[in-house]
C-alpha cells in the first residue's frame, strides 16, 4: 500500500513539473501555504485559541488585507495591500472555492498568455479589482482579503479566449448532476449572479461582489484588446458557477 501511494505521489509530482501552466499551480501552492501558516486556518498553536485566536485573525487581516478607509491615506503599508490581500483568505471554504476555480480556468488561460504575462495579468487585475471596490466603499473599515478579484479576471479572459469551450458544471438546483455548457453561457450567467448579489449586498461583512465584477470586466477587456480571435473550443471540467468571493472578515 505504501509503495502504491509513493508511486502516485511521484507521478503527481512529475505531472505538475511537466505542466505548461506552472504559474497557476505555484499560485495555488502559495495561497495554500499562506493560509495554513496563518491564524485563519486555526492550525498553528502559536496564535492560541478562543478569543486570542480571534484577535490574531483580526490583526492579521488588518495588516495584510485592504481597508478602504485607510487605503487612500498615502501610507506605504496600505498601498501594498491590494497585492498582499490576493494571497490571504478568510476561511477554509473561501480558500478551497477560489483555488478550485483557479485550477480549472487558470491553466488554459496561462497557456494562452504565457507565464510572465499571466502573472502580471493576475496580480494587476486582482489589485485593480480590490482598488475598484475600495474606491466605491471608501468609508468602509472592513478588511478585504482574497484572490477572487484576480480569479474573476481569469474568468473574464477565459470567456473571451475560449467562448465555445465546453464547461462541465455541477449545479446545486439539478442535484449536482454534471451538465456541459459552453463558456459563453456559463460565465455570463456567473457574472449575472454577481451583479444581482452586488445589488443586494449590505455594508455588513461578507462577499465583495463588486470586486468580482470589476475583475471580470478587466479580464475580458484585456483579452479582447490584447488578443485576436478566440481560440477553438475545448472541454473543461468546472465547478458550479459561483466561487467564494473576497471575504470581509
Amino acid at each position: 500500500m505504501i509503495s502504491k501511494w509513493s508511486a502516485s505521489i511521484v507521478r503527481a509530482g512529475r505531472s505538475v513539473r511537466g505542466s505548461s501552466a506552472p504559474v497557476t499551480y505555484s499560485l495555488i501552492a502559495l495561497c495554500c501555504a499562506v493560509f495554513l501558516s496563518g491564524p485563519a486556518s486555526g492550525l498553528s498553536p502559536a496564535y492560541g485559541t478562543g478569543d486570542d485566536l480571534l484577535a490574531a485573525q483580526r490583526a492579521y487581516f488588518r495588516r495584510w488585507g485592504v481597508i478602504p478607509a485607510e487605503l487612500f491615506e498615502g501610507s506605504a503599508g496600505s498601498a501594498l495591500t491590494p497585492a498582499t490581500a490576493l494571497f490571504v483568505h478568510g476561511s477554509w471554504v473561501h480558500l478551497l472555492g477560489n483555488m478550485l476555480f483557479l485550477y480549472v480556468f487558470g491553466a488554459m488561460t496561462e497557456e494562452r498568455m504565457g507565464r510572465v504575462q499571466f502573472i502580471l495579468f493576475y496580480v494587476g487585475c486582482g489589485s485593480l479589482a480590490l482598488l475598484g471596490y475600495a474606491a466605491v466603499n471608501a468609508d468602509s473599515e472592513q478588511s478585504l482579503v482574497g484572490a477572487s478579484g484576480a480569479i474573476s479576471a481569469v474568468l473574464g479572459a477565459f470567456l473571451y479566449l475560449f467562448p465555445r469551450a465546453r464547461v462541465t458544471s455541477l449545479l446545486p438546483f439539478l442535484f449536482f448532476l454534471p451538465v456541459r455548457f459552453p463558456a459563453w453561457i456559463v460565465l455570463p450567467f456567473w457574472a449575472a449572479l454577481q451583479w444581482l448579489a452586488a445589488g443586494r449586498a449590505s455594508d455588513d461583512p461578507g462577499v465583495a461582489y463588486l470586486a468580482h465584477l470589476v475583475g471580470f470586466g478587466l479580464g475580458f477587456c484585456y483579452a479582447s484588446v490584447r488578443y485576436g480571435r478566440p481560440t477553438s473550443p475545448t472541454r473543461v471540467k468546472a465547478p458550479a458557477p459561483a466561487p467564494e468571493g473576497e471575504n470581509q472578515p
